[in-house]
């Protein structure tokens, strides 16, 4: 009797909130509980990871969804909870900024504004077309926005080189549903996340319908428990040295600490029983071109194959590269980055962007890096083949997808300090955990500040270094597993998907119009 009393006070209580919700919202109102029920959305997103407030949030966006007296009047409340959602979790945008804050700190407030008003015109975008296609029907609606949304999600991940950054499907890195990405990647998880919310919003009161769809919710928990149940580490397994050195990045290029900077580097790499060690992106501050004396020092250090970031030098471009050392100090493999970031490392339009003062990461190297060649394996020693990725280049499963063969590792450098100490470096690591999952790859994550990782083929982290420690730790690289689907198909099928939803949701608004 008990429970049925706290089950019915529960009911009592989202119903009542169900019921704010549908009621017209005086004023301003409406926009400040959309831009707040947003923010709400991103609190899945690391370094919170709490799934449920997003799903909860979206459900109250699709109740209000429903109000919305035009498209035109959708498109705004679209706009106004992607804002909020990207205010927060794109929060850390403005820590850049503060390295040289009394140079570039009055640009931070405007970088999270632009940004998260920008990226919101997707979302905008997205409740305006799925209020036409929806027409009146506030369930019509849900699912219509579901469909548009993740088509909104999917364009901005690849548009302009694409921004695959606090993507929905993103909550659920670290619970069981994260191994369906295995199936259907990161984009595959938001629409299966936007999907089953906006069913549930669609059926609701309908107490026989919910109870089937908390039937499939159940199963898609179970599915991602039995998929992504641990695999053993096998015997002989080679051993990777991660070494983080923890340097902040306001001091990370001074020229009277590089010496010291450079002690703090080998006095972690030497002794042990590694098999390879792995350094940072931009570990230390030479050119390649003119490091051969640090090259020999790290080859003594180790004793066996090193790979760490460096920036080289060729035909008057820099380049900000990834290279293996063996244990002669010869360069055995070069790769050149080469999805770079706008604005941070290379400039788009640079005589224009200079002239307003948005050179301000990449003025060193004048108009910054320039793009290598393309994204490739190499052969990493012990490792085997070793897909690199340098940074950024680690949230683009599209990218990874395109890559010619399979790797038997993936090698991410880094240098998280630029994305501050509260939710940048553990989104990034998330975004990483996503890659080893979709490819079934295993994953070396190696950051100046943290979180340097280990990650197994199914997004577990298996050995790690904290944020703003210095540390270094020898951990056994497992196997690959068995090529996924994802590995195979990539996005097509979540896009061929859309767009036979997309399809069915115009011919049924062009038959209301009849």
């Amino acid at each position: 009797m008990p429970t049925r009393a706290g089950s019915s006070g529960s009911a009592f209580v989202f119903r009542k909130a169900a019921d704010a919700l549908a009621r017209p919202a005086p004023g301003r109102a409406v926009w400040v509980t959309a831009a707040l029920v947003g923010a709400a959305a991103g609190l899945g997103q690391a370094p919170v990871y709490l799934p449920v407030a997003t799903v909860a949030a979206f459900a109250a966006l699709l109740v209000l969804l429903g109000r919305a007296a035009s498209p035109r009047r959708a498109g705004w409340l679209g706009w106004t909870a992607g804002t909020g959602y990207f205010a927060l979790t794109l929060s850390w945008i403005v820590e850049p900024f503060l390295v040289d804050i009394a140079r570039h700190g009055w640009m931070a407030p405007f970088a999270l504004v632009f940004l998260s008003a920008g990226l919101a015109l997707f979302w905008g975008a997205a409740f305006a077309a799925a209020a036409w296609l929806g027409g009146p029907s506030r369930g019509a609606r849900a699912l219509a926005v579901a469909v548009t949304l993740s088509i909104a999600e999917l364009l901005r991940s690849y548009i302009l080189t694409g921004f695959p950054w606090a993507l929905p499907g993103h909550a659920w890195v670290g619970w069981p549903p994260m191994q369906l990405a295995s199936l259907v990647g990161a984009q595959g998880l938001t629409l299966l996340t936007l999907g089953l919310t906006a069913i549930g919003v669609a059926l609701w009161p309908r107490r026989g319908a919910l109870a089937g769809l908390a039937a499939v919710v159940a199963g898609v928990f179970a599915a991602g428990y039995l998929i992504g149940r641990p695999m053993p580490v096998t015997e002989g397994r080679p051993v990777a040295r991660l070494v983080q050195p923890n340097i902040p990045q306001d001091i990370k290029w001074d020229a009277d600490l590089a010496a010291e900077h450079f002690e703090r580097y080998l006095a972690a790499t030497a002794g042990g029983g590694a098999d390879i060690v792995i350094w940072p992106e931009t570990a230390i501050p030479y050119l390649l071109n003119d490091a051969g004396p640090a090259l020999d020092r790290i080859a003594r250090a180790a004793g066996v194959p090193v790979i760490l970031g460096m920036q080289r030098w060729e035909a008057g471009r820099y380049y900000n590269s990834l290279v293996v050392l063996d244990e002669t100090a010869n360069v055995t493999e070069l790769y050149d980055k080469v999805h770079l970031v706008p604005f941070g490392e290379y400039v788009p339009a640079p005589w224009l962007m200079e002239r307003i003062g948005l050179d301000i990461f990449t003025a060193d190297m004048g108009y910054g890096y320039s793009f290598g060649p393309a994204l490739r394996l190499i052969e990493g020693g012990p490792l085997g083949a070793v897909l690199p990725l340098i940074c950024y280049e680690a949230v683009f499963p599209q990218d990874i997808h395109g890559v010619a063969g399979r790797a038997d590792v993936m090698v991410q450098i880094t240098n998280d300090a630029w994305f501050g100490h509260v939710s940048g470096p553990y989104q990034h690591l998330a975004q990483a955990r996503l890659r080893a999952v979709e490819q079934g790859v295993p994953l070396i994550r190696v950051a100046n500040t943290g979180v340097s990782a280990v990650i197994g083929p199914k997004g577990r982290v298996l050995d790690s270094i904290p944020l703003d420690q210095a540390g270094a730790i020898d951990v056994a690289v497992p196997a690959p597993r068995a090529a996924t689907l994802y590995s195979r198909t990539g996005d097509t099928p979540v896009m061929l998907l859309l767009a036979l939803f997309a399809f069915g949701l115009f011919l049924r608004r062009l038959r209301i119009l009849r």
